[in-house]
């Protein structure tokens, strides 16, 4: 394998959002079970099929809200996918399980949690690291960092660490910033990043003004396709990338 094709999705739990009044009078759906959340979820899976590697942000592990039902074990199973993680990031017991979810078609050879600095507990990154023949390692990093800019600031300067360490890796999800963001610029700049596109608006959903949802890529990988998808049953678009690795570099092992 040498291109995978990556999706990121945060997917509010299965709340569709069509305004921002919906985050008011919708407020209650992010506590309680409602049919329209497994509904939504139901139509999420068929999108996820074409992909290799999808990241989830904002599911939910098994709690009363989403009528116990674990999100990412349910999209892995629709979408058919061999193997799938959870990052339970705030665990409130019975009544939410606040998560990020991989799901992916190649076995990782290791996954490791980070619990991110900054803000209120509950913030974290999934690291899945996939071997590749010329003896290295691809890291997979999904990611969901907080709505202040102090806290995504520290969760940023957390993650440069893990930019230097992984010679090829990828690093997705909602960052919670734009290209405004000078923590966010700076990371790019710094480790010649690939990937961050202005262009591409995931927030809201329902009229794209924002970038706030990325797939940034270090220097050796390549972006061969980059686009966001018109599937609004979150507050956020999903955000699709064809990535390539590096000539004679490819991913070894599969489920």
């Amino acid at each position: 394998m040498q291109s995978l094709h990556l999706l990121s999705y945060n997917v509010q739990t299965g709340i569709e959002s069509r305004r921002y009044g919906d985050y008011v009078t919708h407020s209650w759906k992010h506590l309680l079970p409602h049919p329209e959340r497994q509904e939504n979820m139901a139509r999420i899976a068929p999108l996820l099929r074409d992909y290799d590697m999808v990241g989830l942000q904002e599911v939910d592990a098994g709690s009363l809200r989403s009528s116990y039902v674990d999100q990412i074990e349910y999209l892995a199973q629709e979408a058919q996918f061999p193997f799938w993680y959870k990052q339970i990031n705030r665990n409130l017991g019975r009544l939410a399980q606040h998560s990020n979810g991989l799901l992916s078609r190649i076995r990782p050879a290791r996954v490791t949690e980070h619990r991110l600095p900054g803000g209120l507990p509950g913030r974290g990154a999934v690291v899945a690291e996939f071997p590749t023949s010329d003896g290295g390692t691809l890291a997979v990093c999904i990611v969901h960092l907080a709505l202040g800019w102090r806290a995504r600031r520290r969760q940023l300067g957390y993650l440069v660490d893990l930019v230097e360490r992984e010679p090829y890796l990828v690093m997705m999800g909602d960052f919670n910033c734009d290209c405004s963001s000078r923590s966010l610029r700076s990371l790019v700049a710094g480790h010649e990043l690939r990937g961050l596109d202005c262009e591409l608006k995931t927030f809201p959903s329902w009229r794209p003004r924002r970038n706030l949802d990325h797939i940034l890529l270090s220097r050796p990988l390549q972006v061969l396709e980059a686009k966001v998808l018109d599937y609004a049953l979150s507050d956020h678009l999903p955000l699709s990338m064809v990535i390539g690795l590096p000539p004679g570099v490819e991913l070894i092992g599969r489920v």
